[in-house]
Formats: C-alpha cells, structure tokens, sequence
C-alpha cells in the first residue's frame, strides 16, 4: 500500500473548501477544515488551530481542533507571551522542542504547566505583505517536532492565510478568487512531486519534500515551480 503523503489531507481538505461562497461563518467552517488536516498530517499533534485578529481588534483563536488549543492559546492572549504571539509578530516560524524548558516565556510556560503540551510549532500567516495571524500545532511529548515540521506547516500557512484574507474587512460574501485556488492548488502539485520522489528514491514524506526543496534553491524556483518541473519532466507511462 503507498504511504500516504501529509499533504494528502490538505488536497482532501481543499477539495472540500473549493466554490465556497465566503461568508465570515464559511470561512471559519474552511478554516476548521484546514485545522484537522493539518492535525491529521503530523504525527503526534494533539491539536491545531489559528490566531487571528477580530473585527474589534481582539487576539482570538478559529478553527481549534480540540480545547487545549483553546486553553493554550487563551493564556498567551491574556498574558501577552507565546510562541504564537511571536511567530505573528515577528513573521517567521517558532519551533519549541520542549514548553518545560524553554525560557523565551517564562509565564506562559508557567501557565500551561498543567496543559499535556510539550511541543508547538507556529508558523506565521503572511497574505499580501501583511501579518494577518498565525497557524499553530500542539504536541503532548517533547522534541515531537522537527524543522521538516516546520517547513511542512509553512506549506499549509500559505492557503490558510489567502483564506482568511479574503474577506478581512469585507462584509460582502464573494467566490474563492483566482488567486486564492492558485495557492491551494499549488499544494496539489508539490503534493504530487513528492509522490514521484518518495516512489523514485524510496524516501519518506518528509526526506521527499526536503529534497524538492532542495532542488527548487538549486534551480532557483519557488516549490511550487519546482514541483511543476520534475512533474512534467516525468515519461509520459510515469516510469
């Protein structure tokens, strides 16, 4: 049986998201669907979620896919500190090996002591120039995560940010634009690409994805052009 890819749950997800007419209450149904997928496709995640800004200005979490999500995330929006906070404000990806032992922030950590999380990834949610959240996993033992995980949820923030600003500061529903359905469907052709390199070299997900990455700053492409190009260099019988 092949093994199947993370990014399968996203093209799923995608596939379900795609034609929706975005009303603020579709987005948010579009969003939790993006949030399972993403708990789906990392082993050991316990739950996923995002942070973003309501229309009156307020920190605030869509699409949790469990409560600590909720629970972790409140305590960083009440005191300030976090590693979602920081991968927001700072626009980069945080990775945590261990909450426990971590000193970036001191109170939070304190706070969630009692909360079965160790691990977090956060990645930051970047659409037209402009920080408009963040996307986040929660992990219940330490070094659950490693930089793979990183960049795989930066694959995912990409969709996910288009998604939510599509219709920030807008009360008027629309279709998914052009654009958007262009990054997610960007996520289907590296999905495919790194099907044909873990089938060619007998690699994981995570070493297949590692290597078009790879060979995208080797040719000087996006991954989206790189997928593109080692898809239609494949023989026409896919051998």
């Amino acid at each position: 049986m092949a093994e199947k890819l993370p990014l399968d749950e996203l093209s799923g997800a995608i596939g379900r998201i795609r034609r929706l007419l975005l009303t603020e209450e579709k987005v948010d149904a579009a969003v939790e669907l993006l949030a399972k997928a993403i708990k789906d496709s990392v082993p050991g995640t316990i739950g996923a979620g995002v942070s973003v800004m309501d229309s009156q200005g307020r920190r605030t979490s869509h699409g949790a896919t469990d409560r600590v999500v909720e629970e972790a995330d409140a305590l960083q929006y009440e005191l300030g500190e976090g590693p979602c906070l920081t991968a927001w404000a700072a626009e980069e990806s945080i990775l945590v090996d261990d909450v426990r032992t971590d000193d970036r922030w001191p109170r939070w950590r304190e706070a969630v002591r009692g909360l079965p999380i160790r691990s977090v990834v956060s990645t930051a949610l970047v659409a037209d120039k402009e920080s408009v959240g963040a996307l986040k996993i929660y992990a219940a033992l330490p070094s659950a995560y490693t930089p793979a995980t990183v960049r795989l949820l930066e694959l995912f923030a990409a969709p996910a940010a288009t998604l939510l600003s599509h219709v920030q500061g807008s009360d008027v529903p629309r279709l998914i634009s052009d654009d958007l359905h262009a990054a997610l469907e960007s996520r289907d052709m590296v999905n495919r690409a790194c099907g044909i390199l873990m089938q060619r070299h007998g690699l994981g997900h995570e070493r297949a994805l590692e290597e078009l990455m790879r060979q995208a700053r080797r040719w000087r492409l996006s991954l989206a052009e790189a997928a593109v190009e080692l898809i239609a260099a494949m023989p026409a019988d896919g051998n």
